[in-house]
C-alpha cells in the first residue's frame, strides 16, 4: 500500500507555518486498518527477525567497543556495514544527545497589534558619513516587538551567519538550505518567507559604486561598510522588533530608500563581513564561512565573466589580485569565529596537469562548539581516521573520471579541535550516494535518504556532481539541527524512503 501523509493540527493558540511541527500542536491520529492472519503472521515474523538482529547488534557491540577510537578504516580492511530493519541504513551505535539549548527572548517592550501602530527611533549607526554623507540617516529600529512575531508564532529568532567573498556560492548554498527546510522565499531584494529571511550585508555599505571608485577604498574594507548600524539592527531582530534598512542596488550600485524587515523564525545574514565586529557575532547563534582557494576561485571567476559577460581573462585575474590584500585583511580572518568552514581547494587525486581546478577537494570542518551541535562523522565511530574509495569494491559507486575518495580525519584549526570530512572528486549517478549517506554518522536526516533525495532534487545546481553540494546539504541539515535544539520545535519533511518514486 502507498505510505500515507500524517496530518498535523495546529494548536489555536499558534499560527502554523510551512515546513514547521510547533512541539505543542498535538498529532492527529492515524486510521485504523482491519486486522487479518496475514498481517498477524508477518507481525509475528517481523518481530522474530528484528529480536535477532538485536541480539546480534548486542553480541558484535562488544567487538566495536574494543576499538581504539585512533584506528585506521581503508578499502582494504573496511568491514561490510549491517543494515537494520528500515531500509538500507547502518546500524549505528546511538551515543547520548546532549540536551536542546531552548531559550526564549525576553519581550522588554509591547507587542505592536499592527505596521500602521508601531513607532520607530532611529538606529545606532544612521548618522555615519564616510565621505557621501550620512547615507544610512532614514536607518530605524521598533520601538515595539513586530507583530508578526504572534502572526507567526515565532519564540524566538535563531540568527545564522554565513560568510563568504563574492562568487563563492553563497547563492548555491542559500538555495540548499531553504530546501532542506522544506521552505521558499520570495523574489525581492530580501528573500523572506513564511520561515526564513535572507539579508545581504551589502546593504550596509557606506560608500556607492561610485563613492568607492572615487576614494579608492574597496567594499571588503571596513570603512566601506557601517559595522555599528548592522549590529543594532541584527540585535533589534533577535529582540523581536522590526527594522528600516538600507538597501545596496547590485544593478545600479547606489544606496536605495530603507525597506522595512519583519524578524522571522530564522534570519540569515550573508556577506563579507558577518563574523569580523564582536558586536555583530553576539547576535549570531552559529556561523559559517565558504572558503574557495585561490587557484579554484580564479577558476570559476574566468569561466563565469569569460563565457558569460565577455571578459578578457587578463582584466578578470587582475580584478582578483588588487582585491586581494583587502580580502586577506578584512574577510579571510573571520575564518577563526566560524563554527563551520566549507573549504573548496583542487583536486588531490592523480590528474593531468592543469586539470587540478577542474576537479574539486571538498572540506567540511566541524570546529568544537558550546551549542550542542555534534559534527557528521563517519561509521560508527567519531574520532576514527578513514580513507575510502566509495568506487572500489563490491557494491560500489560507479564513479567517472577521476574517482571519487572520502576521507574522515581530525585536525586543529584556528586553535579549535575540528572534525573534517572530506570528499574528493566527482560522482556519475546522483542516486548512488546513498552509498555514501549510509556510511555517514549524525547527518540529522529526518529518515535514510533524504540527503540523496536532496541531492536528486537540486542535481541541476553547480557542485550536485561532487562534493561541494553534498558538503553544503550537510552544512544545511546542521543548520535545520541547530535551529531545533535552539527552539524545541521540529521541522517537518516527509519521511518517505528514497527508494519510493514519490517525495
Amino acid at each position: 500500500t502507498a505510505p500515507t501523509r500524517a496530518t498535523f493540527r495546529p494548536a489555536p493558540t499558534h499560527k502554523m507555518t510551512y515546513g514547521m511541527l510547533d512541539t505543542a500542536s498535538p498529532l492527529a491520529t492515524a486510521p485504523k486498518r482491519k486486522a487479518s492472519w496475514l498481517a498477524t503472521a508477518s507481525i509475528a515474523v517481523n518481530v522474530a527477525l528484528v529480536g535477532a538482529v538485536v541480539a546480534y547488534a548486542s553480541f558484535q557491540s562488544g567487538e566495536v567497543a574494543s576499538v581504539a577510537p585512533a584506528m585506521r578504516a581503508s578499502t582494504a580492511t573496511m568491514m561490510t556495514p549491517r543494515f537494520s530493519m528500515a531500509g538500507r541504513r547502518s546500524v549505528q551505535l546511538q551515543k547520548q544527545q546532549p540536551k536542546a539549548t531552548v531559550a526564549t527572548i525576553a519581550l522588554d517592550a509591547p507587542v505592536a497589534t499592527s505596521e500602521d501602530t508601531m513607532t520607530w527611533v532611529a538606529a545606532d549607526g544612521h548618522d555615519v558619513d564616510a565621505g557621501m554623507g550620512t547615507v544610512h540617516k532614514d536607518a530605524a529600529v521598533s520601538k515595539e516587538i513586530s507583530p508578526v512575531m504572534a502572526q507567526k508564532g515565532i519564540q524566538r529568532p535563531v540568527i545564522f551567519g554565513v560568510a563568504a567573498d563574492s562568487g563563492c556560492g553563497k547563492s548555491t548554498f542559500l538555495r540548499r538550505v531553504n530546501a532542506i527546510f522544506g521552505t521558499t522565499t520570495s523574489d525581492s531584494h530580501t528573500p523572506t518567507g513564511d520561515l526564513i529571511t535572507t539579508i545581504c550585508l551589502d546593504d550596509y555599505h557606506t560608500l556607492d559604486r561610485t563613492g568607492r571608485k572615487d576614494t579608492g577604498i574597496s567594499a571588503l574594507d571596513v570603512k566601506a561598510n557601517n559595522f555599528k548600524l548592522m549590529a543594532d539592527q541584527l540585535k533589534a531582530l533577535k529582540q523581536g522588533r522590526a527594522i528600516k534598512k538600507p538597501i545596496y542596488n547590485h544593478d545600479t550600485g547606489a544606496i536605495d530608500p530603507v525597506e522595512l524587515i519583519h524578524p522571522n523564525h530564522i534570519v540569515i545574514v550573508e556577506g563579507l563581513h558577518p563574523m569580523l565586529d564582536k558586536d555583530v557575532i553576539e547576535s549570531l547563534d552559529f556561523t559559517f564561512y565558504i572558503d574557495v582557494s585561490d587557484p579554484v576561485k580564479k577558476a570559476w571567476k574566468i569561466q563565469r565573466d569569460v563565457a558569460e559577460r565577455g571578459h578578457k581573462e587578463e582584466d578578470i585575474i587582475a580584478s582578483i589580485e588588487s582585491r586581494k590584500p583587502d580580502f586577506d585583511k578584512f574577510v579571510e580572518p573571520q575564518k577563526a569565529n566560524a563554527d563551520v568552514i566549507i573549504s573548496v581547494e583542487p583536486t588531490k587525486l592523480d590528474v593531468a596537469p592543469g586539470e587540478e581546478t577542474k576537479y574539486l577537494c571538498t572540506r567540511l570542518i566541524q570546529k568544537e562548539n558550546s551549542h550542542g551541535v555534534r559534527p557528521v562523522y563517519m561509521f560508527e565511530e567519531q574520532g576514527s581516521e578513514v580513507n575510502w574509495d566509495p568506487c572500489a569494491g563490491p557494491g560500489s559507486m560507479v564513479c567517472p573520471y577521476p574517482g571519487t575518495r572520502v576521507r574522515y580525519y581530525s585536525e586543529e584549526n584556528q586553535g579549535k579541535h575540528a572534525n573534517v570530512l572530506e570528499v574528493d572528486g566527482v560522482f556519475g549517478e546522483t542516486e548512488e550516494l546513498f552509498i555514501i549517506e549510509e556510511r555517514l554518522s549524525n547527518t540529522n536526516t529526518k529518515y535514510f535518504g533524504e540527503l540523496t533525495k536532496q541531492m536528486i532534487k537540486n542535481r541541476k545546481a553547480p557542485g550536485s556532481g561532487d562534493g561541494s553540494g553534498l558538503v553544503q546539504a550537510l552544512v544545511a541539515l546542521k543548520m535545520r539541527e541547530s535551529y531545533e535544539r535552539f527552539t524545541g520545535r521540529t521541522i517537518q519533511v516527509p519521511k518517505w524512503g528514497l527508494f519510493l518514486e514519490e517525495y
